[in-house]
């Protein structure tokens, strides 16, 4: 079960990079970027696929999503400049919240 979770985790993380790589193409006309953008969503989608042989579709979606959202929406403060106010603060805690519960609370994930 382990190794699904890794998965779901390389999934994330490449995701996340290929829509960082996505701002970073200027709508697709830079040429390195977009590569980056093709390839992440590639093995984004396969590690996806991989992770919902072993964990249930709805939950590998809402962690992948849930934990997607958190850190493009910190990687844009950082790297691209962009405000986080107090609502989307509370918002992304509540993300956060959402996902500790689906992994670690729900028998849902097993």
């Amino acid at each position: 079960m382990t190794k699904y979770w890794v998965f779901l985790a390389i999934a994330i993380v490449a995701e996340v990079a290929a829509t960082s790589a996505l701002k970073l193409s200027d709508g697709m006309t830079k040429w390195v970027p977009t590569l980056f953008v093709i390839v992440g969503y590639g093995v984004a989608f396969y590690c996806l696929a991989q992770a919902i042989q072993a964990i249930p579709v709805g939950i590998s979606y809402a962690v992948w999503a849930g934990v997607g959202i958190v850190l493009i929406a910190l990687l844009g403060w950082v790297m691209f400049g962009q405000k986080l106010d107090i609502a989307a603060m509370l918002g992304i805690a509540f993300i956060i919240t959402g996902v500790v519960l689906i992994t670690l609370v729900s028998k849902s994930a097993n």
